[in-house]
């Protein structure tokens, strides 16, 4: 299995398994290969906080869900060890955000990777950074 399958695989096992980001949050995972992923969500009602636009949290949720992705297309278990945001503009009604993360270092057992949210106009709506963390496993049999 070329690099590529696998991550391919290590992202369809891991949606199939994700009943937060597929079922609560309304996302879809749209790429996931070798240190890269993509996923969107569109901005529905339940979404949007006292202001009227999308709740920084479920922002957050959709950059955190495609850091997973990303950290773990490699095949070994990795778990976030640390993680900042910075958000941009507003994400309102209807919008579909895309995310898309990839990874800027993998050495030892760290990684850093970068998302970038935006909407369906490619206008940047938050800038995520994660740290991952490698633990014993694998998401698929090896």
């Amino acid at each position: 299995m070329t690099a590529l399958e696998l991550a391919t695989a290590v992202g369809k096992q891991m949606f199939a398994s994700d009943t937060a980001s597929r079922e609560t949050m309304g996302m879809q995972l749209i790429e996931c290969k070798p240190g890269y992923a993509r996923m969107s969500m569109e901005i529905k009602a339940l979404h949007l906080n006292g202001h009227k636009i999308c709740h920084g949290g479920f922002i957050f949720t959709l950059a955190d869900s495609t850091f997973a992705f990303a950290c773990n297309s490699h095949n070994t278990v990795a778990v976030a060890a640390g993680c900042s945001i910075e958000f941009l503009r507003p994400g309102r009604l209807g919008d579909v955000l895309t995310c898309e993360g990839i990874e800027q270092t993998l050495s030892g057992r760290h990684g850093i990777y970068d998302m970038k949210v935006t909407n369906q106009e490619g206008e940047v709506i938050a800038m995520f950074r994660g740290k991952s963390a490698q633990i014993k496993g694998t998401v698929l049999p090896s």
